[in-house]
C-alpha cells in the first residue's frame, strides 16, 4: 500500500529544544493512523510541523510531492488539512459562512457539492446554518471546524485532540463521523488523548513519548500492548501488575 503521506527522520525545535526527534511514519490512502501519547509528547507540534507552521528538519512527502518548499496553501492546494486542537472558528460569523471559508481554493459548484457533503455529516450544522458560530456548543464548534476543513474536499484530514472538552455523547458522534471519512475516501491522521476511543476507530497506530515514537502497529496490536493498557487506556490486563 503506497503511501498519501510519508515522514522521514523529522526533527522539529523550539529554538536550541528539539520537541520531536527522528520520527518517521506514513498514512496510506483510506485509512486512520493515530498518534496517542501524553500531554507535551510532542504530537501536536508533529502536525503543525507537517502543516508547514513550523520548521520541520527531515523529509515530508504527501501525494507523491515532496513538501520541503510547499507553503501552507499549497500543502492545502494539495488535500492536507489540519483541524487544529482549538478550532479557531470565527465567532462572530454564522455556521454557513465559517464554512464557505473552507471552500475558498474550490469552484462554486464545487462548493455546492462540498455544503451537501458536510451537511450530510453533521445534520446540525445544517440545522444551525444561520447561528453565529460563537454561540454553539463546543460538540457543535468541533463539528464545525471538522466541517469546515471538509470544505477544501482534501485528501487527509488531521485532527488534534477533536474530543477535547467534549460530553461523552458528543464525543461517540465525533468518532463515528471520523469512521464515515474513511469509508468516504478521507484518510485521516488523528492525534487524541482518549486513546480507548482512538484506538477503536484507527488501522494503525504510534505511541509518542517524550518527542520519539516508542512504539508502532496495528491499533489492535497497541490496544492490547500491556505497558500501553496500563500508561493510557486508565487500566492493566487481568493478572498483570503496573509495567
Amino acid at each position: 500500500m503506497s503511501a498519501l503521506l510519508s515522514v522521514a527522520d523529522a526533527h522539529v525545535a523550539y529554538g536550541k529544544v528539539e520537541a520531536v526527534r527522528s520520527v518517521s511514519l506514513d498514512v496510506a490512502g483510506n485509512e486512520i493512523v493515530t498518534i496517542i501519547g501524553a500531554n507535551g509528547a510532542g504530537k501536536t507540534t508533529l502536525l503543525n510541523a507537517v502543516m508547514g507552521i513550523l520548521p520541520l528538519k527531515g523529509r515530508v512527502s504527501f501525494a507523491g510531492e515532496d513538501l520541503a518548499c510547499c507553503e501552507i496553501e499549497d500543502r492545502v492546494a494539495l488535500g492536507l488539512s489540519l483541524v487544529p486542537e482549538h478550532r479557531e472558528l470565527f465567532s462572530t460569523m454564522n455556521v454557513e459562512d465559517n464554512l464557505e471559508l473552507g471552500a475558498f481554493r474550490i469552484t462554486r459548484a464545487k462548493a455546492a457539492r462540498a455544503f451537501e457533503r458536510v451537511y450530510a455529516l453533521f445534520p446540525r450544522l445544517k440545522e444551525r446554518r444561520r447561528q453565529l458560530a460563537g454561540t454553539l456548543s463546543g460538540g457543535e464548534q468541533q463539528m464545525l471546524a471538522m466541517g469546515r476543513a471538509l470544505m477544501g474536499t482534501p485528501k487527509l484530514l488531521m485532527l488534534d485532540e477533536p474530543s477535547l472538552g467534549l460530553a461523552p455523547i458528543i464525543v461517540a458522534d465525533i468518532f463515528r463521523t471520523i469512521g464515515e471519512l474513511r469509508s468516504a475516501g478521507v484518510s485521516v491522521l488523528l492525534v487524541e488523548q482518549n486513546a480507548q476511543a482512538a484506538l477503536k476507530v484507527a488501522d494503525r497506530a504510534y505511541v509518542m513519548e517524550l518527542g520519539e515514537f516508542v512504539l508502532a502497529g496495528a491499533a489492535s496490536e497497541i490496544a492490547s500492548n500491556q505497558q500501553v493498557a496500563a500508561s493510557y487506556l486508565g487500566f492493566q490486563h487481568e493478572g498483570q501488575g503496573a509495567v
